[in-house]
């Protein structure tokens, strides 16, 4: 097993709240972390995909009660929502008996908007936590091409070659668009989704343009919008929110749009070997995704992140916000190994003065750039990240 940055995160969590909500795409590895939680305690696993789990939540107060000084994990919870509003009665009475902490742990492959709908008797009662797949943060450096190709799944990952790895992404991605997307209710033709994903990879780190993708689906765009709203949901895809902090300037307005995981960007674009990525348009926004992933994961609880664009040109790819700083951290990125500072980072930061200034870049040395920019490998920055 790799490391996960979350597991001190979620073992504290648990200390503290009677319910923890882990939730993060499907194979991303939440119930190897929960496994591995269990084994400091006493505790029971259940399966809600299991026909044979299910049936002993039949009456759930009745059983869970039955384990009440254990730890209870409750994998894939959105497949009964309606268990909920059982957790709290049973959460309320074991308060009421000195039973307050770490009582339960559901994992979710869906986001926390979607969760939120069944979960709202748990007010005050959940806290939840994100698992995304593994970054480069938790990788290392050995690892961090075969990352970059292969995404941060670990069954993708840790796959015997290049061609299992892209052939696992091609059988998560129909998986998805036919048996998991339907399961949640809306229906969506799984053609038309595919599409739309295909779109967003060859797009990767653009801004959104609803209208456009809505004509090149023959669809409108409040269609296109709940469909990227169901991607978002399920932490396939994110929109990084463009920083408003500036008034004076013209800011561009419309959000970028990332697929989350660089290596369901290739599989979606059909790149399955290293010398193909590096010749492909996608590489450099491929690339972006990864370090702005890795970032926000290494990031401490409660930062928020931005990117910044003028209408003149002027760009930050990643503004960092970080919980109790003033200024947000400055962040381009680049490919290459002889990274370059062009003259809209320099006018984009005398807009938004940031605390730090870094360039991510390709290679594994630190050096300055002059003036208060620095050059810094991906890995090393996410460590940085995570301390602050």
């Amino acid at each position: 097993m790799i490391p996960r940055r979350l597991l001190s995160t979620l073992t504290s969590a648990l200390a503290e709240v009677p319910a923890v909500a882990l939730l993060g795409p499907r194979q991303a590895g939440k119930t190897t972390l929960a496994l591995e939680v269990t084994k400091s305690q006493p505790s029971v696993y259940l399966d809600l995909e299991s026909e044979t789990d299910r049936a002993k939540l039949a009456e759930p107060e009745l059983y869970l009660a039955q384990h009440e000084d254990k730890l209870v994990v409750l994998d894939e919870i959105q497949r009964t929502p309606q268990l909920f509003r059982s957790l709290r009665g049973l959460i309320d009475k074991g308060r009421r008996r000195g039973l307050g902490k770490g009582r339960f742990l559901v994992l979710g492959s869906a986001s926390i908007d979607l969760l939120k709908q069944s979960s709202e008797a748990l007010a005050g009662r959940i806290r939840y936590l994100e698992l995304a797949p593994l970054d480069a943060g938790e990788v290392g450096p050995k690892r961090l091409d075969m990352l970059w190709l292969r995404g941060g799944f670990p069954a993708s990952l840790l796959a015997s070659s290049d061609a299992a790895s892209l052939r696992w992404r091609t059988d998560f991605i129909r998986t998805y668009l036919e048996r998991d997307i339907p399961q949640l209710g809306p229906r969506i033709p799984a053609e038309t989704l595919r599409r739309l994903w295909t779109m967003l990879a060859h797009q990767q780190g653009g801004l959104l343009n609803a209208a456009a993708l809505a004509r090149a689906l023959a669809v409108d765009g409040k269609t296109v919008a709940s469909y990227l709203d169901l991607l978002v949901d399920l932490l396939l895809v994110r929109r990084l929110a463009p920083w408003h902090g500036n008034a004076r300037k013209r800011l561009v307005k419309s959000p970028k749009v990332y697929v989350r995981d660089s290596g369901l960007v290739h599989a979606l674009l059909g790149v399955g070997e290293r010398e193909a990525l590096l010749s492909h348009p996608v590489a450099g926004g491929s690339w972006e995704g990864l370090a702005i992933e890795s970032l926000i994961a290494a990031a401490p609880t409660g930062a928020e992140a931005y990117f910044y664009r003028t209408a003149t040109g002027a760009e930050i790819d990643l503004l960092l916000k970080l919980p109790g700083r003033r200024k947000p951290w400055a962040i381009e990125v680049k490919r290459g190994l002889a990274p370059r500072i062009e003259r809209g980072f320099h006018a984009a930061c005398d807009a938004v003065r940031p605390e730090r200034q870094w360039v991510v870049y390709g290679g594994a040395e630190r050096f300055p750039l002059g003036g208060d920019v620095e050059a810094v490998p991906l890995i090393e920055l996410c460590a940085e990240v995570a301390a602050a």
